[in-house]
């Protein structure tokens, strides 16, 4: 287990951490939250540079790497569902794309392929994390942004709401888009008898 590996899969408990500060009332929950989040959004670049500048990248990273991503934004995009922050239904489009993807992905793999995310899906998940930035930042600014300067930020608040739901939906787009992608570039590995990626 090396560092990238350890710092991709870092990922994963802080995503329960993250997701539990959303539901804490407490001040600086949802700063700490947002911190937090930050700080696994820069691991999912950190990882992958540190792997690349030591060599150490493995097949085991980059099939983790993806998946410690949508373990990450799903987990915190249910939550925002429950919150009634994020639509339902762009949720179930981004799960079903995520299901779709990783059991292709788990398919090449017991042929003895790993096929690790491609620059549409890079985007896609940058996309997402952004917009959950925003959607993360709203109650910092609103509930810890009082409790600190005594300040009525509703207007921001909703400004940086609304612009975390309009990015999801850009996101929500690119998922469906680089999935088709990802369906289209490899189906004849995944549905073929050819163990080579198209």
């Amino acid at each position: 287990m090396n560092l990238p590996n350890i710092i991709t899969l870092s990922r994963i408990p802080l995503m329960f951490i993250i997701v539990g500060l959303m539901y804490c009332t407490w001040p600086g929950a949802a700063t700490l939250a947002f911190i937090l989040f930050v700080g696994a959004a820069i691991g999912d670049w950190l990882d992958g540079y540190i792997a690349r500048r030591r060599k150490q990248v493995s097949n085991f990273g980059k099939l983790m790497d993806a998946m410690a991503d949508k373990v990450m934004v799903m987990g915190i995009v249910i939550a925002f569902v429950d919150l009634h922050e994020i639509p339902v239904s762009l949720a179930l489009i981004t799960l079903c794309r995520e299901f779709l993807v990783t059991g292709m992905r788990m398919v090449a793999a017991s042929k003895g392929v790993v096929v690790s995310a491609d620059s549409g899906g890079k985007t896609k998940t940058v996309t997402q994390l952004i917009a959950l930035g925003f959607l993360l930042g709203a109650p910092m600014l609103s509930v810890d942004g009082y409790y600190a300067f005594h300040w009525d930020a509703t207007a921001a608040v909703r400004l940086v709401g609304n612009t975390g739901v309009v990015v999801f939906i850009a996101g929500t787009v690119l998922s469906v888009w680089s999935g088709y992608r990802y369906i289209f570039r490899n189906a004849k590995l995944v549905f073929g008898d050819d163990p080579r990626p198209s």
